[in-house]
């Protein structure tokens, strides 16, 4: 059965952080499909300089979570600091949670968790430099390169895709978790 992934960024994602995530899925024979707040074209972050330029498959305002079989939020530092004060970014984002579908978040990725209010709780992991930050937001953080907790896959950096995208995919396959309480 098709499934359908969205992938949540903007300019300033980590490269490998989406192309990595994305190509996987789509090997597993899914669509996935890149969302932004942008239209046209959105530049990546390829370690020290501008990456690429990706195509914007869906504008954030015509789509909702219910459109999708899961959401993958891509890191990079420039990337989550423009989503966490998208409030229209934020709205989509906690509707994966309230219906209970897989959400993945790499690196910096999980700082826009933070400002929706969606890690308290949770055992989490991600780039270290916001580590204190997902603690103060009530997290639970391990420096492991995959953590799962209710649906919520989260790594630490572009090392842990292997074992990211793979518990992606597990989660996906798994279908709808509890992730609200």
């Amino acid at each position: 059965m098709e499934k359908r992934i969205a992938i949540l960024a903007t300019n300033g994602f980590e490269e490998v952080e989406l192309s990595s995530p994305k190509e996987y899925l789509e090997q597993q024979g899914w669509k996935a499909e890149i969302i932004s707040p942008e239209n046209g074209t959105i530049k990546a972050w390829a370690k020290t300089d501008w990456g690429k330029d990706y195509k914007v498959d869906q504008l954030l305002n015509n789509v909702k979570a219910s459109d999708y079989d899961a959401l993958v939020l891509p890191g990079g530092v420039i990337n989550p600091d423009k989503l966490r004060t998208n409030e229209a970014a934020l709205h989509f984002i906690k509707d994966f949670f309230k219906e209970g579908k897989p959400v993945a978040a790499i690196c910096h990725g999980p700082q826009i968790l933070i400002s929706a209010n969606l890690v308290k709780g949770r055992k989490m992991t991600s780039y270290p430099s916001i580590k204190i930050d997902l603690i103060n937001a009530g997290a639970e953080w391990h420096d492991q390169e995959v953590i799962v907790d209710r649906g919520l896959v989260t790594s630490r950096n572009p090392d842990d895709l292997p074992a990211f995208n793979k518990k992606l995919v597990e989660q996906i396959k798994e279908g709808k978790q509890q992730q609200v309480e």
